[in-house]
């Protein structure tokens, strides 16, 4: 969750708060896995990956030449991701815009090393 400016001096930032967390479906993330799906069945490259919460779809970061997690959100409307990246633990909501770390999410996945580095 992300703060926002406070509407009076001396007030604490309200949060912005993700009003789609009802979509998660995923609370164990994969041991493994190989890569983007869309990047590996089109013969494209990724940078970094994000799994989407709802299905498990995996796809490339908005780094990434071809935006496939992304577009996968908009495609499925599945509205939140997590990045599956060592040592990075966030999520994030296309639709509230808005970073956050969901509890209860569980795993630690092995990526491959990204293609363009």
């Amino acid at each position: 969750m992300q703060a926002n400016e406070p509407k009076q001096p001396g007030q604490a930032p309200e949060m912005t708060q993700c009003a789609h967390l009802d979509h998660v479906q995923i609370t164990q993330l994969p041991d493994a896995v190989d890569g983007c799906e869309d990047c590996l069945s089109s013969g494209g490259e990724w940078l970094h990956l994000r799994i989407c919460l709802e299905c498990g779809h995996v796809g490339c970061c908005d780094d990434s030449p071809n935006r496939h997690a992304a577009a996968h959100a908009a495609g499925a409307q599945h509205p939140l991701i997590r990045s599956i990246e060592p040592g990075e633990d966030w999520s994030w909501c296309f639709i509230d815009q808005t970073a956050m770390r969901i509890p209860g999410i569980a795993g630690i996945t092995r990526i491959p090393p990204s293609p363009l580095g």
